[in-house]
């Protein structure tokens, strides 16, 4: 007879484990990526903030939407206002989940290894485990700030524009 006929909880949990442990490569490499794009995120927010302090247009992006169809409406754009913020809350919100679950994943193989007496591997897993919310939380870190500088400097775009709208 079949072991997991025999014992149907251990089948489910070698199959949970399974399941679990074909999420690592992806969370890593989304981690990596998004790791990656908010210190390009970064980069374009500083650029911008510059643009701004130096009285640019091309950092006042929903004036020069405007300039270009000056009929937009007031809501469409708030529309291109929570599009642009959009990558970074994104990535604000999701990157302590992926974090989480690619400490987590580690842990169990770290866990079995140190029950089987073999510290290097529970050493390794663990590196894993921490490296990966490690640069989950520094992309957060980077892209919280900006998402919030944001989303005030494009209150205040609306606010302006809808002034002007009503002069």
């Amino acid at each position: 007879m079949p072991s997991f006929i025999q014992d149907p909880g251990r089948a489910l949990e070698h199959l949970m484990f399974g399941l679990g442990q074909l999420f690592l490569l992806p969370t890593l490499l989304t981690i990596t990526a998004l790791f990656l794009y908010a210190f390009y995120a970064l980069g374009a927010f500083s650029w911008q903030a510059w643009q701004r302090r130096q009285g640019d247009p091309a950092g006042f992006e929903l004036q020069q939407l405007r300039q270009i169809a000056p009929h937009t409406s007031h809501a469409d754009l708030e529309a291109a206002a929570v599009s642009r913020l959009e990558p970074v809350r994104i990535i604000t919100r999701v990157m302590p989940m992926l974090g989480l679950v690619a400490t987590m994943i580690p842990m169990g193989p770290a866990l079995k290894a140190l029950g089987d007496g073999q510290l290097s591997e529970v050493a390794s897993n663990l590196m894993l485990a921490f490296s990966a919310v490690i640069l989950a939380l520094i992309a957060t870190a980077i892209t919280y700030p900006i998402a919030h500088v944001r989303r005030r400097w494009y209150a205040s775009d609306l606010r302006r524009l809808e002034q002007e709208t009503q002069a």
